[in-house]
């Protein structure tokens, strides 16, 4: 056994050992980047009215220079989540909990940065208490 091999750094019998950083890169797809978005945007919104349309996220991958690690080229996650919510309910701080949350998994996940989380709330779903009356009242 080599001393290359011992280490576990080394591809092989008598092969030469390959640097971490030149054995190629693993690409996460568009698509698999925005079911975990979608995922973790329902995780922060919580249970919804029966009649509203589950959240769902679309996702744009992009390389860009990270400020603080000399300009080596990252991938960054630019996503917009949409979503329906219930009214009454403070729409700001749901969404900021959205985003938060989005950021978080996403970055915990694919190992991306996220720049950029827009929330688009598409409708607002109408929760009255019990006993009250439904429609318009005068």
């Amino acid at each position: 056994m080599t001393e290359g091999s011992a280490r576990g750094d080394a591809v092989g019998t008598g092969s030469t050992v390959v640097p971490p950083g030149q054995r190629g890169a693993t690409r996460i797809a568009d698509r698999v980047v925005a079911k975990i978005a979608a995922q973790a945007a329902r995780e922060a919104v919580g249970p919804l009215p029966a009649d509203a349309g589950r959240p769902h996220a679309t996702v744009v991958v992009r390389a860009h220079s990270q400020r603080s690690g000399g300009g080596t080229p990252v991938e960054a996650a630019h996503v917009r989540i949409h979503l329906e919510l219930d009214y009454p309910t403070d729409i700001g701080a749901r969404c900021h909990e959205v985003r938060r949350h989005v950021t978080e998994r996403v970055g915990a996940l694919v190992g991306m940065e996220v720049p950029e989380v827009a929330v688009q709330v598409e409708r607002l779903h109408l929760t009255s208490a019990p006993g009250t009356a439904h429609g318009r009242t005068r």
